[in-house]
């Protein structure tokens, strides 16, 4: 089975590096590893480039989550399963790409996604978000189980995921221009269309992120933007107002047992969430200059 792994990259620093050390100790093979660097100026193209990486940039083109990676594998078409991740999740150990990979055994799986593990010295709250979407348990998950999981039946990321070629090319690969999400419209395409897919709690990278409040504001934001834009994710698999209560608890209870102190920040957290958010779901009313100073992903307002 011949295997191509892409990474976005912009400014890796020392995250990069250790992704490339971790690469370097893997058990699979990979055909070909492909950098879309979108103009690092911290070493980063030097970096992949003395590593064996084929290197594209943007070609004038603004990044685009789905785009950018779309044109990293039309260029390099040529493997049975395409790796995605990103300058930040590093391999939790040398067997992670071929675990995520053994999904693939099962002819119906079109896609698949590893488990993400917080980066050591990461917070309290991101140790719960890690734990909480990401379980210790594998899934294989179909059309057939939206009603158990709802909107969480094409929870993925493509912080580390993989994509069967023959499935990929079924529904046309990643959309262009949504503001983020483009593997959850690309997991959804691919049940619609009668492909399973399997979160692989074998196959662990560490990525995690310690945002501020008001990141978290423009990160929802972004988020109730693109499900504006893809109300059919709605119609399909249900909202995520229930899964947010669900969080919103797991979270209280997890602080409250380690370090009560965090509680104000998570309030806060959850406020800054709430409202960004449902101003997301509302952007069409808001004035331009409003929508990209909300914006956690600022270049898909020009």
């Amino acid at each position: 089975m011949k295997v191509n792994l892409y990474i976005p990259t912009l400014n890796g620093g020392q995250r990069f590096l250790k992704l490339v050390e971790a690469l370097a100790q893997q058990t699979l093979p990979l055909q070909t590893r492909v950098v879309i660097d979108s103009g690092s100026t911290d070493g980063t193209i030097e970096a992949a480039t003395a590593c064996g990486f084929e290197v594209m940039g943007l070609d004038g083109n603004g990044f685009d989550h789905g785009g950018t990676r779309q044109s990293a594998i039309a260029r390099y078409p040529d493997a049975d399963i395409y790796i995605l991740l990103t300058q930040d999740a590093v391999p939790a150990n040398p067997s992670a790409l071929a675990n995520i990979v053994q999904a693939f055994t099962d002819p119906q799986v079109g896609m698949a996604y590893g488990r993400q593990l917080p980066h050591p010295g990461a917070t309290l709250l991101e140790r719960h978000a890690r734990q909480f979407n990401y379980p210790e348990e594998t899934q294989v998950r179909g059309l057939g189980d939206a009603q158990k999981y709802g909107i969480k039946t094409i929870s993925c990321s493509n912080s580390f995921a993989a994509y069967r070629r023959a499935a990929f090319e079924k529904v046309s690969g990643f959309p262009l221009g949504t503001i983020m999400g483009e593997d959850v419209i690309t997991a959804g395409k691919l049940l619609l269309n009668g492909w399973k897919m399997v979160y692989a709690a074998d196959a662990c990278v560490y990525h995690s992120h310690d945002y501020r409040i008001r990141e978290e504001f423009e990160r929802y934001f972004d988020i109730g933007v693109f499900h504006s834009d893809n109300r059919w994710i709605f119609d399909t698999f249900g909202r995520a107002g229930s899964e947010g209560v669900r969080y919103a608890k797991s979270e209280i209870n997890y602080v409250s047992r380690r370090n009560p102190l965090y509680l104000p920040k998570v309030l806060c957290s959850f406020a800054a969430k709430w409202l960004g958010y449902k101003l997301g779901l509302s952007y069409r009313s808001l004035p331009p200059r409003l929508r990209k100073a909300f914006s956690m992903y600022k270049g898909y307002w020009k």
